[in-house]
């Protein structure tokens, strides 16, 4: 008779745990997830071009995951950024790396490689069950909200994989936490990460510049900086600088009540040179037009100056050229939970032990999102994703006596 794994959660993490489990004889692999199918958040991630990992050397690459980074990198040195584009290659779809050293499966899309992975899950027995809500446990059995009422499962082991708080509608919606909670697992507040934050805005600056882009330029907060752009929203600002920065903007919010994001926007101009040719004669020319035609300024860049500055300073060509090369936009507050990519937050590794095992429930293993671990995007968190499912999956083995993953 086959052992029965349960896994509960059909996002990259539960899906990876999956493969491994399902393709050892003697065990029989359950599946479940609330959604009707499994994979949404996966496959909206792909929308825009699926990247799936990133071709940096890997002590670079495990760098990227800041505090998380001791704890993620035994995952990695398992799982390998390496290993996956290998992984995917199995798969029978190619993979090229972008001019960013990003990573794509060829086509950029999500859905074919989707596809691809649940056509092999099957292939190696693994049974779906979609619309399966899990509400916690019943005894050591595990309860399910189905179609057809509440039902119990048993098991001999269980991997959750129920990934974070964000992007309800997709799946991630944060219900296992009270859950975890009521248990007495220790669980860290979900945070957003990867997100949008709000900026004061005067009426004006909002309805005319919302969906502009700023580039090219650098963003500094906490000590740490990066070169690219992002957009203007209605509230605030968005998009891959301020994401790339999302963790220190946050922290300063929630330490300090504020936070700054201090914007260069003139790189590759020395602050020196900016001021000595906003020196030089206006005659007859506006503001706008001095900026543009002595300092490289115009559009968007212009009107975030006029909307941060104050008259004095734009007046005066020294102060002026210090704002261009180092202006402070003050945020007031992280976008919502559910609009972010991501969350920071979960399962404390103090509540797990190296093999994503519950201290405090054996037999329970945790991988994906919802570990207290977070990372920017670039592929990062997909492949720690993938990365914690499969040394989750070897957790499950050598729990129930099982020495044959390789």
């Amino acid at each position: 008779m086959n052992t029965r794994i349960a896994i509960v959660g059909g996002g990259p993490a539960g899906l990876m745990a999956a493969e491994v489990l399902s393709a050892l004889p003697g065990l029989a692999v359950d599946l479940y997830d609330a959604m009707p199918s499994v994979g949404r958040k996966f496959l909206m991630a792909g929308k825009g071009g699926m990247n799936i990992t990133h071709s940096e050397p890997l002590p670079d690459f495990v760098g990227r995951y800041g505090a998380g980074a001791g704890q993620v990198a035994p995952w990695l040195a398992e799982f390998s950024p390496t290993a996956v584009r290998d992984w995917i290659h199995g798969l029978g779809i190619d993979t090229f790396v972008g001019t960013s050293g990003r990573v794509f499966p060829s086509g950029m899309k999500a859905a074919p490689l989707l596809r691809a992975w649940l056509h092999r899950l099957r292939s190696q027995g693994v049974r779906f069950h979609v619309r399966h809500r899990w509400l916690g446990w019943s005894g050591e059995g595990l309860r399910f909200a189905t179609p057809d009422g509440e039902i119990v499962v048993q098991a001999a082991a269980t991997l959750l994989a129920l990934g974070g708080g964000s992007w309800a509608k997709l799946g991630s919606d944060g219900a296992w936490v009270p859950v975890l909670c009521d248990s007495g697992i220790e669980v860290a507040p979900l945070k957003p990460a990867n997100c949008g934050f709000d900026v004061a805005w005067s009426p004006f600056f909002s309805e005319r510049f919302a969906g502009q882009p700023v580039k090219p330029v650098v963003a500094t907060c906490a000590g740490q900086s990066r070169q690219g752009e992002f957009n203007i929203t209605a509230t605030g600002i968005e998009g891959g600088l301020v994401y790339a920065l999302s963790a220190p903007l946050r922290d300063a919010l929630a330490h300090d009540g504020h936070a700054v994001l201090m914007l260069d926007l003139a790189p590759g101009r020395s602050v020196e040179r900016l001021a000595a040719d906003l020196a030089r004669p206006r005659g007859r020319d506006t503001l706008a037009n001095h900026l543009r035609r002595r300092a490289g300024i115009e559009g968007v860049k212009a009107a975030l100056l006029r909307e941060l500055c104050p008259p004095e300073t734009l007046a005066a060509p020294a102060l002026l050229a210090d704002a261009i090369k180092a202006l402070p936009v003050p945020v007031v507050a992280a976008r919502p939970l559910d609009e972010a990519i991501s969350t920071a937050g979960g399962v404390r590794f103090a509540a797990l032990n190296e093999a994503l095992m519950l201290r405090g429930k054996p037999g329970v293993f945790c991988a994906g999102e919802m570990v207290d671990w977070e990372a920017p995007t670039g592929g990062y968190l997909l492949t720690a994703c993938l990365a914690s499912g499969r040394v989750a999956a070897a957790g499950v083995l050598r729990w129930l006596g099982d020495s044959r993953l390789r």
